[in-house]
């Protein structure tokens, strides 16, 4: 009997492999979809014939049976995509190239999920459409579209089973993916009809959450929800982030491990009861059931409740292999029903870590247990077992590995289940809003501590360890990740090829940990090293944007973010900046602004152009401080130096955007004199140098625009600085910085330093004025 169940294991995950490369190649290519689909149902009526004709032995019997199983999976899941190709035929004859604006009514099926970041942020949702009208041609059909909006702030009533109307522009999906246009919406989101009966019940519950949070302190507040029912719309741009930098992404997600504590917690009010097990496992499927539609019935929401409800079962059952099968089994069926989620990162590690927990974890937990107290050792298995079955697929997407993730989990791990289980006793008990608030206040205390193991863990140096990207890279960590199992696993066997893997595995492992910790040395205390200290001005290698440090006397400027909060961190983890005495965001575009969800909570003083949208004021808000709208004739101290803003003048007549950039000046004895030009261009650099206000003479300017044609040479001519600084990005598309520039600085005899050849810059001041270079890494004296 065990021998028995030990060969079905691989079968079945033979297999589900197949399917589900079957569904991969489908999804990608509709011409191989419609040959599987034909060839498969040819192969399967052949293997049903062959099977009623002949007298094969039992064990032949089912291997063919297995086969037939999985030809008809592949057969089902190439006609499903076959199908809905031929569904949308209809759409091609409306013009939906060339930017052109059409009209849509469609059913909202996805929750609202924030997007982008900075100035870019926005939201995103699944819909299928009604209606597609475009002048007097319509075309009534059900298609799946994914819609972006600009709208940092949705409409109220705009939620699963709403009816919305919208101008948009579309264009086409690549082919894996299940919507099959993308919509950019143009305009405003217009709710024809809100959410009725079960949507509109699961919309309040998950609303009136998110408003019992409103008034609890972040960044735990922005977690209730999102630990309790998968709703991310709170949680700050700078702690997802960390989220994600420190592996703990996956408990904001509706992932198997929620759904499992909803099940569980249907085992275990059977148990409290006496219920037998039957009834108990129908208990925690009703549950698990309401939780779906409370969270939203998405397909990665359905997948991760048969997952979870998979895992329960396995434990529930005793049997890790029936576990396998029902694992194996799940997958089959669902790439049958849904190929396009052979193609998803979340239906992928969902089933990697529901076969981790399934297969590694116990054996995990028992090599573990040679070293430590078994129960420690059973803790720490379980999220060890996802790391390692999981980062060979997340390097995939970005070729890192946190380093401190399974600790992070660890220490995450008590409190995340707590916030969840009272998170989600508060959302249901919206009817009795002094007794959510009570639940939702015990909530925070829990999802604070999951926000401050994610925050600290992330700006620990040398979290982020860089991995070969792509097919190698995953491949490489698939090994290492086999090695440390088999290490720690440990098998004890005299076999000359069971102590060759072995020994084998501990070389690979220890090699794998030296560059682990040579790595977080060199990112971590040693970084300090490896840079100068005593740098007045500082220009981060961030690519194509902006991002400045201004040091003195301990006092610390920021001039910009750049586009992106990482390279920021970064810089400033480089340079021993934890806390910014002032910002200064020249203009709101994204390569000046948006980064600037780094320094949420971290500023004291903000200063800042005109705002040109909503986003841009609500960016402010997250950033917290005192906000001040810079203009010419503002001036103030930076600890020994002294700041001056010279440009825009008050109440200027100057659209938002790069002309009215603020332009800062520093000086003072230990600072070089420098101006910082923002993004001007010709026309008010000239109305600049009109102004008179300008130093007599500038040691440094950092060059505006990063070296675009639009400057005045009159300008520069004028300033004359010693140094040139060009913040810019490494073969940018926009030809930066251009010859022209070029020639003028040096025709004017000035030093030029930029970021793309460079790297990182460091100017010095006081008694003479120098600069580093991160490429190569020498101090060079720069004549006056």
């Amino acid at each position: 009997m065990n021998t028995r169940r030990r060969t079905s294991v691989p079968r079945l995950l033979v297999a589900g492999s197949v399917v589900w490369l079957a569904a991969w190649f489908s999804t990608s290519d509709l011409s191989v979809a419609r040959v599987m689909s034909t060839s498969a149902w040819i192969l399967c009526a052949v293997l049903v014939l062959l099977l009623a004709g002949s007298g094969a032995a039992a064990r032949t019997t089912q291997i063919l049976l297995g086969v037939v199983l999985a030809c008809a999976a592949v057969a089902a899941s190439a006609t499903v995509i076959v199908a809905a190709a031929e569904s949308r035929t209809g759409v091609s004859e409306l013009s939906l190239s060339g930017g052109r604006v059409i009209t849509i009514e469609a059913n909202v099926v996805g929750k609202i999920e924030p997007t982008g970041s900075g100035a870019r942020r926005g939201i995103r949702f699944d819909a299928t459409t009604r209606l597609i009208s475009d002048g007097d041609k319509a075309v009534v059909d059900t298609i799946p579209i994914l819609i972006f909006a600009s709208e940092s702030e949705p409409p109220a009533d705009l939620d699963i089973g709403s009816l919305v109307k919208l101008r948009v522009t579309m264009s086409g999906a690549e082919p894996s993916d299940r919507a099959a246009f993308l919509a950019s919406v143009r305009g405003e989101i217009d709710v024809l009809t809100a959410p009725s009966g079960i949507w509109a019940l699961s919309s309040h519950l998950r609303n009136s959450l998110i408003a019992a949070t409103a008034g609890l302190p972040q960044p735990g507040a922005g977690l209730v929800a999102g630990l309790a029912v998968g709703d991310t719309s709170a949680v700050e741009e700078s702690l997802d982030e960390s989220m994600k930098a420190s592996s703990l992404s996956h408990l904001t997600a509706v992932s198997g491990a929620n759904c499992a504590l909803v099940v569980g917690a249907g085992f275990g009010l059977g148990a409290l009861f006496g219920w037998h097990r039957r009834v108990r496992i129908l208990s925690g499927t009703v549950l698990l059931g309401g939780f779906v539609v409370l969270v939203s019935p998405e397909p990665s929401v359905v997948r991760a409740a048969a997952m979870g409800l998979i895992a329960m079962l396995g434990v529930a059952l005793g049997r890790t292999g029936a576990g396998i099968n029902v694992l194996s089994t799940a997958v089959i069926a669902i790439l049958t029903i849904d190929p396009w989620l052979s193609h998803s990162l979340g239906f992928a590690l969902s089933s990697a870590a529901t076969a981790a927990l399934l297969i590694l974890a116990g054996p995990l937990a028992r090599g573990l247990g040679r070293w430590m107290p078994r129960a420690l050792a059973t803790v720490i298995a379980i999220p060890l077992a996802a790391q390692l079955a999981c980062g060979p697929i997340l390097v995939l997407v970005d070729p890192t590995v946190p380093l401190y993730g399974v600790v992070a989990n660890l220490l995450a791990a008590p409190a995340a289940p707590v916030a969840t289980v009272i998170g989600l006793l508060a959302c249901l008990s919206a009817p009795l809003p002094v007794l959510q608030l009570g639940l939702t206040a015990i909530a925070w205390i829990p999802a604070a501590w999951v926000a401050g193991v994610a925050l600290v863990t992330t700006d620990i140096p040398g979290n982020e360890l860089e991995w070969v990207p792509g097919t190698v890279g995953a491949f490489g960590l698939l090994i290492v990740s086999a090695a440390i199992v088999v290490v720690v696993v440990r098998h004890r066997s005299q076999r000359p090829l069971m102590r060759f893997t072995f020994a084998l595995s501990l070389v690979l492992v220890a090699v794998s940990g030296g560059v682990a910790v040579g790595s977080a040395m060199v990112k971590g205390p040693a970084v300090a090293l490896t840079v100068p200290r005593d740098g007045a001005i500082i220009a981060c290698d961030i690519g194509q944007g902006d991002a400045f440090i201004v040091r003195s006397a301990g006092v610390t400027a920021v001039v910009d973010t750049g586009p992106d909060s990482g390279a920021l961190k970064d810089c400033l983890r480089k340079f021993g900046v934890s806390r910014v005495d002032l910002l200064v965001l020249t203009h709101f575009d994204v390569d000046h602004a948006g980064g600037a969800d780094a320094l949420v909570g971290r500023v004291d003083v903000v200063f800042h152009s005109e705002p040109d949208s909503e986003a841009d004021k609500a960016l402010l808000e997250r950033l917290g401080g005192q906000t001040v709208s810079a203009h010419a004739g503002l001036s103030g101290s930076l600890g020994e130096a002294r700041w001056r803003v010279l440009w825009p003048r008050a109440a200027s007549s100057l659209q938002p955007g790069n002309d009215s950039s603020v332009v800062i000046e520093f000086s003072g004895a230990d600072m070089p004199t420098s101006i910082f030009l923002g993004d001007l261009g010709e026309q008010p650099q000239q109305m600049l140098l009109a102004t008179g206000t300008l130093a007599d003479r500038y040691d440094v300017v950092k060059v505006s625009h990063h070296g675009s044609a639009d400057q005045s040479d009159a300008l520069y001519e004028r300033i004359d600085a010693s140094i040139a600084l060009i913040s810019v990005g490494i073969d940018n598309t926009y030809g930066h910085p251009r010859d022209t520039l070029i020639a003028t600085l040096e025709r004017l005899g000035t030093h030029i330093a930029r970021t793309d050849t460079d790297g990182v810059i460091v100017v010095s001041g006081g008694e003479s004025l120098g600069i580093w270079r991160e490429h190569p890494d020498m101090r060079v004296p720069v004549e006056d």
